[in-house]
């Protein structure tokens, strides 16, 4: 059952690798601009994403390697999922701190509520796999696949910001 999504969870994961590069590289690019955020605007936004396209990564990796058992594979995806929501807990926890920018409510919705629902997700799923695999192998593709959509869309919501704002340098020269 598990060797006919093998390969989706090529395409998803080296998809979510790729993009945890391109993020680097990305952030890197835009050092210069450091000035705009902080150490905690950084962890509550830019951090989650990376950590979300790792999420992908996982999952996929998790659900290629050869498990002798659905026990093994559902006590793996459950530690996933337990890590994906203590994590996202941690991502409220900041977000609330920082004070560098006032969240709206798609950004609540993009970088907390959504993966905390994928990572809920997963954690169901992985003691509904021993009882009904065929419906939660649809549900891991689905997380998979969501996690890899959230960290696209927050990478893009993040860079977008970032080129958008300007610095006080910026600032300073066009007075």
């Amino acid at each position: 059952m598990l060797s006919s999504w093998e390969n989706f969870y090529v395409v998803v994961g080296s998809s979510g690798g790729a993009l945890i590069g391109l993020q680097f590289v990305v952030i890197t690019l835009i050092a210069s601009r450091r000035n705009l955020a902080t150490a905690g605007a950084l962890s509550a936004f830019g951090t989650p994403t990376v950590v979300h396209l790792t999420g992908a990564l996982l999952v996929s990796a998790v659900m290629s390697a050869p498990w002798p058992s659905l026990v093994a594979l559902s006590t793996a995806l459950g530690i996933c999922g337990l890590g994906g929501l203590t994590y996202g807990a941690i991502v409220v926890r900041r977000a609330l701190r920082q004070t560098d920018y006032e969240p709206v409510w798609q950004d609540w919705l993009w970088f907390t509520a959504l993966p905390n629902v994928c990572y809920a997700a997963l954690t169901a799923t992985a003691i509904l796999l021993r009882t009904n695999p065929q419906f939660a192998l649809f549900v891991i593709g689905a997380v998979a696949l969501g996690l890899l959509f959230i960290g696209i869309h927050n990478a893009w919501d993040t860079v977008t910001h970032i080129v958008i704002s300007r610095s006080d340098d910026d600032t300073m020269k066009t007075e």
